[in-house]
């Protein structure tokens, strides 16, 4: 059924006034705001059938009345004005992006933590790897006879590295060798073809070198399986706790939980599409079915993209938090345009045993 215009405006006061007070939107209240002359009696007809069509509910028999998510959704797509930033806002985005980066996780983390900060709600950000990375560097530093630091950074600009440890002596000089012959030989291969050229090299190296390097290239292997994974983080879980809709504790730690123990299953946007919302039982997770999900992507040049999201309730400020998000997601796409190709080169990470 096609909603009437009258019909349509009293939701839009409805969604609007919720998402401002939390509190049920009553008839008088809804009356005294519309732009026409309507009598509170007409405003409750309106209201009854809203409900009846499924978007408002009625919390209590005598209370005002909620949006549901067919509410919500309807907001979104038709009534939600575009909102625009004020200067303090957009400066405020500015600022933190001017972020240094010395790796593609920074900008994640730094991402994640913008985007909360800018909404107040809680927030995360992804990722997406470039298609068939390869590692780009290798360095094998000593340690002792029998124990050295491999060192790899791929083409995204991820440096990993962990201690080793071999059966048979291998000095230094050899290692700086190997360290030759990996980056001569391995650089650039994608993992199937790591196999295959460290089988053909198998002859012609010594077999306490060729061990080491079996452990080098083993390592690389398992940098770049980790590599194919969405890198995500959440920032600012704790923000739930800020809001009436999750003054339950255990509702607020199930939410919290899920952010921060699965960050890599909130939503992306689809496929093409460089904003979305997603709002209550449209999130497919069982633990996000009472949140709404804004999620916007970015580009990081060479094959790959980014996306921040943010969680909150589906009394969220669609129109700030869309608009506050869309900016920023922008400003992260012109950053990566100006640095693309000109990141420092990493710091080495501490190796892990």
């Amino acid at each position: 059924m096609e909603l009437t215009p009258r019909k349509k405006e009293i939701l839009k006061v409805v969604v609007e006034h919720y998402i401002s007070t939390a509190e049920p939107v009553g008839s008088k209240m809804i009356a005294q705001q519309l732009k026409s002359s309507v009598s509170s009696a007409t405003v409750r007809n309106e209201l009854a059938d809203l409900v009846e069509l499924g978007y408002l509910e009625q919390p209590h028999t005598s209370a005002g009345r909620v949006p549901s998510p067919k509410g919500y959704r309807l907001y979104v797509n038709e009534l939600m004005e575009q909102r625009a930033l004020s200067l303090q806002e957009t400066e405020q985005i500015n600022e933190a992006l001017q972020m240094k980066m010395r790796e593609l996780d920074g900008v994640i983390s730094k991402a994640g933590q913008v985007a909360a900060a800018i909404v107040n709600y809680p927030a995360y950000a992804m990722a997406g790897v470039k298609s068939e990375v390869a590692i780009q560097r290798f360095d094998l530093l000593s340690v002792d006879p029998r124990s050295f630091i491999a060192v790899v950074m791929t083409e995204d600009s991820r440096v990993k590295s962990r201690l080793l440890h071999t059966e048979l002596d291998v000095d230094a000089e050899a290692l700086a060798a190997l360290t030759v012959l990996l980056n001569q030989h391995f650089a650039h291969l994608r993992m199937a073809e790591m196999s295959q050229r460290l089988m053909s090299l198998a002859e012609q190296t010594p077999p306490a070198l060729f061990m080491t390097l079996h452990l080098a290239v083993e390592y690389a292997v398992e940098v770049l399986e980790g590599s194919e994974k969405n890198r995500a983080v959440t920032a600012g879980a704790n923000n739930i706790l800020k809001l009436p809709e999750f003054r339950d504790a255990d509702k607020a730690h199930e939410l919290m939980s899920f952010m921060v123990e699965n960050p890599e299953n909130l939503p992306v946007p689809a496929a093409g599409r460089s904003m979305q919302i997603l709002i209550g039982p449209e999130n497919v997770s069982e633990a996000l079915k009472d949140t709404s999900v804004v999620v916007a992507s970015y580009d990081i040049g060479d094959n790959m993209r980014g996306l921040v999201g943010v969680v909150g309730p589906t009394r969220m400020d669609y129109a700030t938090v869309a608009a506050r998000l869309s900016y920023f997601a922008e400003g992260l796409t012109k950053m990566f345009g100006k640095q693309e190709n000109m990141l420092p080169t990493p710091k080495e990470e501490e190796p892990d045993e």
